[in-house]
């Protein structure tokens, strides 16, 4: 069955409360498992160095209360109740925000933006309320519109919360697989087992990011289980230790003891924020992730399992230490210290399950936050693998996975602590956190149409909890805080400077598109010859035709006799439905045979193989050619005289339309069928090719000779004629400019993949035009 079509019906069928629950149990292994792992390290991080552990139990106590207060506030009030209500058509994660704000004020910056996008039905479901015309959000929506710094200040606010996420994305694993593996700190001396913890911490994580190519789905299955069963474990472990040792712990969930930590610890118990931060590590997932899930699914798993578990735990490891002042160092305050005997090692080993499952979650989210932003035009094209035919959203990025593998093994090696780990992972956390907030607040305003005293309030509020954690963990700079700065400075400069340089080059391809006059004074035949084939010229514009074709036409004695003009671009939703999914019109008369196709896709769709994507191109030309533009058009023009589109869905989706068959099956009837005659010689056997036409409307004879004709050039072959572009900073331009482009976006775009559905064609189809571009 077709991707596609699977993705779309999934996202449509209603949910019952077994779909509920089963996706609420699924959620654990997916969502869950970062933040299910942090009792592994908090403790141990807070009291590293900033604050001690005393007789007098404030510490522990206002460590517990903050630890409460946050989890409650963070994930349950900001992210459960509030945040999650901010989908974009099921989607979320930052670029899910910023998507919902560009389409809700014009503040997107991708160039090849049309009027027809507005009409996708995803473009305007997103369940807000009308506009209300004496909202003061309008007042702030005509300023973002109007002043271009703002728009760039919100999109490098969103790239910043993106490059927090890979940062995250090669912190997390370390820091888990390393506080799973420091169980075996209690079963040796110190000396010891600092020569041990590293080598199998660095040998798991090799073996995780091994793994990664065979995809989640093969091992998924032991997600959710693992999960469920590490939560199960530290919520018993908690309860008894507080039964056992210190049953009145919940006393310290009253706020009064963060203020009496305050006062006795004070610019070391700020410090201390930093450690205690990392309770909240993940908590960004459960937004990230809500494409997989849905909202009440996941609102169900942390409700009522996870945030009562690690609550448990929290307390347990507190009445634990409330009663055992004689712990020697911070080297014997962790996780496992609280754990009886008995059972430490099978806990050891479900530990480390757990953090493998914890650092699955967050390389599979990078790898997905990295195709949005590709597809958003703000990264470098890579090498997309689909690795489930059934699941939408499991990925592997080859190139990316390498490079978070070398810089994970790089943080195990050189830190060999949990506390600069910590230090490092959670000022990553916070500030994707903060990024959220300010997003959120503009979604309020802009999307919700609330009052600007609310998002005030929600900015004020939630935003000075994370800037008070942002400050104590910035504070350690040069204890491992420098690890996500470093990463993320470099990340955004990759960023912004494909971003800038792709908008330049647009821009150029605008100015210098060749007019339709010149192509009407070449007449039918171009002024060349036409031979059998496809020419199938791949373009960033929308509209007019390209400077390369003038190029190509002027330089080569023949072209061929069907020309398609076809632009891949994405659009701002998170998914284009397949009956939507092409845009396509005529160049010129209509014997010219030159067409204009655009294929549109969400910056979370599946991209079809080039033989898939092919089919399906062909079929929306002869159905655009069946249509006649008459069932489908829009009926607007598009900056050109010869860019009236027709919305053409994939050959899937279109029950009613053109269907192509190259076989020689039985479906394929002949008197419902335009038919072209079995072409044989002694070394190629070619394949009969035919349209599956519907029995109405009847077809013209025009038509019916055009779509012959396309079958035939389609027999003949096709032939993809892409440009081969030389970008330069033009003269005079500044010297930041020449090596932004002539340096930073040229190495780049020679170091990345070309159009996805031209990747594997064969190289004697591919025909390349150099050209220079002075951006």
């Amino acid at each position: 069955m077709d991707l596609e079509s699977v993705i779309y019906k999934n996202s449509i069928k209603e949910e019952s409360w077994k779909t509920v629950l089963t996706l609420a149990y699924q959620s654990l292994g997916v969502v869950y498992g970062d933040l299910s792992t942090s009792p592994l390290y908090v403790y141990k991080s807070t009291f590293a160095e900033d604050i001690q552990h005393s007789e007098t139990n404030e510490e522990i106590y206002g460590v517990l209360s903050f630890v409460f207060w946050t989890l409650t506030l963070i994930p349950l009030l900001k992210y459960v109740f509030i945040v999650l209500r901010a989908d974009d058509n099921g989607e979320g994660g930052t670029f899910a925000l910023y998507s919902l704000l560009c389409r809700h004020a014009q503040v997107g910056l991708l160039p090849n933006v049309q009027l027809a996008d507005e009409e996708l039905i995803e473009y305007t479901k997103d369940g807000t309320v009308p506009l209300d015309k004496k909202n003061v959000g309008l007042v702030l929506k005509s300023v973002l519109e109007k002043h271009k710094v703002l728009q760039r200040v919100l999109l490098v606010l969103a790239l910043i919360g993106t490059c927090m996420v890979i940062g995250d994305g090669v912190l997390t694993p370390a820091l888990s697989v390393f506080s799973a593996v420091s169980g075996l700190e209690l079963s040796m001396s110190k000396e010891q087992h600092q020569y041990v913890e590293v080598p199998i911490a660095c040998v798991i994580l090799v073996f995780l990011f091994a793994l990664q190519h065979y995809g989640t789905h093969r091992v998924g299955f032991l997600f959710a289980p693992v999960v469920l069963t590490w939560l199960l474990c530290i919520s018993c472990v908690g309860v008894y230790n507080i039964l056992h040792w210190n049953p009145h712990v919940y006393e310290a969930l009253s706020p009064f003891y963060m203020f009496k930590f305050l006062k006795k610890t004070q610019r070391g118990g700020w410090m201390s924020l930093g450690g205690i931060l990392l309770c909240i590590t993940g908590s960004e997932a459960m937004f990230a992730d809500l494409g997989h899930f849905s909202q009440l699914s996941i609102k169900i798993a942390f409700t009522f399992l996870v945030y009562p578990s690690l609550i448990l735990a929290y307390m347990g490891q507190a009445a634990y230490l409330s009663k055992h002042h004689n712990i020697e160092s911070d080297y014997r305050i962790g996780f496992y210290v609280s754990v009886p005997e008995k059972i430490r090692w099978p806990v050891l080993g479900i530990a480390i399950l757990q953090a493998v499952v914890g650092s699955q979650a967050i390389i599979t989210g990078t790898f997905s936050i990295i195709k949005q932003c590709s597809a958003m035009g703000c990264f470098p094209k890579v090498k997309i693998i689909h690795t489930s035919s059934k699941v939408h959203g499991q990925i592997y990025i080859p190139e990316i996975n390498w490079c978070l593998m070398l810089l994970c093994l790089s943080i195990t090696v050189g830190f060999r602590d949990t506390k600069r780990m910590g230090n490092a992972s959670g000022l990553a956390v916070i500030t994707v956190m903060l990024v959220t907030t300010c997003l959120m607040s503009l979604v309020i305003v802009l999307c919700w149409h609330k009052s600007v005293l609310l998002a005030i309030c929600f900015i004020f509020f939630f935003g000075s909890i994370e800037a008070l954690y942002f400050s104590a963990s910035l504070i350690k700079f040069l204890e491992g805080a420098w690890v996500p700065i470093a990463l993320s400075l470099i990340f955004l400069i990759v960023m912004y400077v494909w971003h800038y340089g792709t908008l330049k080059k647009y821009e150029y391809d605008v100015q210098n598109k060749v007019s339709i006059n010149w192509l009407l004074g070449l007449g039918p035949t171009l002024g060349i010859v036409r031979v059998k084939g496809i020419g199938l010229i791949h373009t960033e514009l929308v509209s007019g035709i390209p400077a390369i074709f003038s190029h190509f036409v002027t330089n080569l004695p023949a072209f061929h006799q069907v020309v398609i003009f076809l632009c891949v671009k994405s659009v701002p939703v998170p998914h284009v439905r397949p009956e939507e999914r092409f845009l396509v019109g005529r160049v010129g008369p209509k014997e010219y045979r030159l067409y204009r196709c655009i294929a549109r896709y969400g910056y979370r769709d599946f991209h079809k193989d080039d033989i898939e994507f092919e089919k399906d191109l062909i079929c929306s030309i002869a159905e655009f050619i069946r249509s006649d533009t008459c069932e489908y058009s829009l009926g607007f023009e598009d900056f050109e005289d010869d860019a009236k589109m027709t919305v053409v869905g994939t050959s899937a989706s279109n029950s009613e339309g053109i269907r192509m068959c190259e076989d020689d099956q039985e479906s394929c009837e002949t008197e419902d069928t335009l038919e072209l005659k079995e072409i044989t010689s002694p070394e190629i056997v070619r394949k009969r090719v035919r349209f599956l036409v519907p029995d109405s409307p009847q077809i013209d004879l025009g038509a019916k000779e055009e779509l012959q004709e396309l079958m035939e050039a389609k027999e003949a072959g096709m032939v993809f004629i892409m440009g081969h572009s030389y970008v330069k900073a033009k003269r005079g331009s500044s010297w930041i400019k020449k090596i932004v482009i002539n340096f930073g976006y040229d190495f780049l775009r020679r170091n990345s993949r070309g159009p996805t559905y031209a990747l594997s064609i064969p190289h004697a189809s591919t025909l390349e035009v150099g050209m220079v571009y002075h951006v």
